[in-house]
């Protein structure tokens, strides 16, 4: 029944019975036979199709919500049972906002300390990318805001507050100021994240509260192609205080808060509300506990 519950998470996913199969490592005659033989034990249709998916039924959409918890719950069992055997160990897979890679370490590193047999997974993603993935259980948890555009139904442990600098080169438009304005910034030319990027959405909504409509340059998905256009001198963009601290931004780059108004974004860790919490996910929680309360973040 596991298998077959996967094989629904997956298709749903995926939207193809090719891509499924490829994921859960079958071939699609076993994934189809898998969600039929599904199917005829609940005595319901699940997925619309003919020779290709056409979308989840409605009972299909309420089975799925069913079969992420049972799932999620098998894996939380299994893994609770191996680390009564052997310790915590296997990978703990964690989707981060780019804006926020900067802390990771700030996690992973106590973390690995304690639990040496456990390997670590971190890749970059929007916002709703985060919770996309946490919902379909690609993930264990996952790092982004936690003040801004809903979460939905997730545990979270506040980490840090971000606030916002202007990077740029002293001898740039606005490089000779010690603060700036978000009516100065939207004056300028900016490479900005792409508007999938919540940190985007902020940076847009700032920009307008100072009286402009911000049209960067160039836009990107990855902080480092927006600070390597920086560095070149004749770049400027918007990043979180505690980012620009990571990337070690020194003479003649200048990173130069920006004010009035003075906007500050809650981040934190989002991981599922289940019980009883996975093991390896129940560490992590753990150490994001610690490091709130020791304030390291934002100091």
């Amino acid at each position: 029944m596991i298998d077959k519950l996967e094989f629904l998470i997956a298709v749903a996913k995926e939207k193809s019975f090719s891509r499924a199969a490829e994921i859960c490592g079958v071939t699609q005659p076993t994934l189809s036979a898998g969600v039929k033989q599904l199917e005829d034990s609940l005595g319901v249709l699940l997925v619309n199709r003919s020779s290709r998916f056409h979308g989840l039924t409605a009972e299909g959409e309420r089975v799925l919500e069913w079969a992420k918890r049972i799932v999620g719950d098998a894996r939380a069992m299994r893994q609770e049972v191996r680390t009564l055997k052997e310790g915590l160990t296997g990978q703990l897979k964690i989707a981060v906002i780019p804006t926020a890679l900067g802390i990771v370490s700030a996690l992973t590193t106590p973390y690995r300390e304690k639990h040496p047999a456990v390997r670590f997974s971190v890749i970059s993603a929007s916002s709703s990318e985060v919770l996309t993935m946490l919902d379909n259980l690609e993930i264990d948890a996952g790092i982004t805001y936690l003040d801004n555009e809903p979460l939905g139904r997730v545990r979270t442990v506040p980490l840090c507050s971000e606030r916002y600098r202007l990077l740029t080169f002293a001898d740039n438009p606005l490089g000779n100021r010690d603060r700036v304005t978000w009516a100065d910034v939207g004056r300028i030319d900016l490479c900005l994240l792409t508007p999938d990027m919540q940190n985007r959405r902020i940076v847009e909504q700032l920009i307008r509260k100072g009286g402009s409509e911000p049209v960067p340059i160039l836009e990107s998905n990855d902080v480092i192609l927006l600070f390597d256009h920086v560095r070149s001198g004749r770049w400027a963009t918007v990043l979180p205080e505690k980012l620009a601290k990571t990337l070690n931004v020194a003479a003649p780059l200048r990173s130069i808060p920006i004010v009035e108004p003075e906007a500050v974004h809650e981040i934190g860790l989002v991981a599922p509300q289940r019980e009883p919490v996975i093991p390896l996910v129940a560490a992590l929680v753990s150490e994001a506990k610690k490091l709130a309360e020791s304030h390291t973040l934002d100091g």
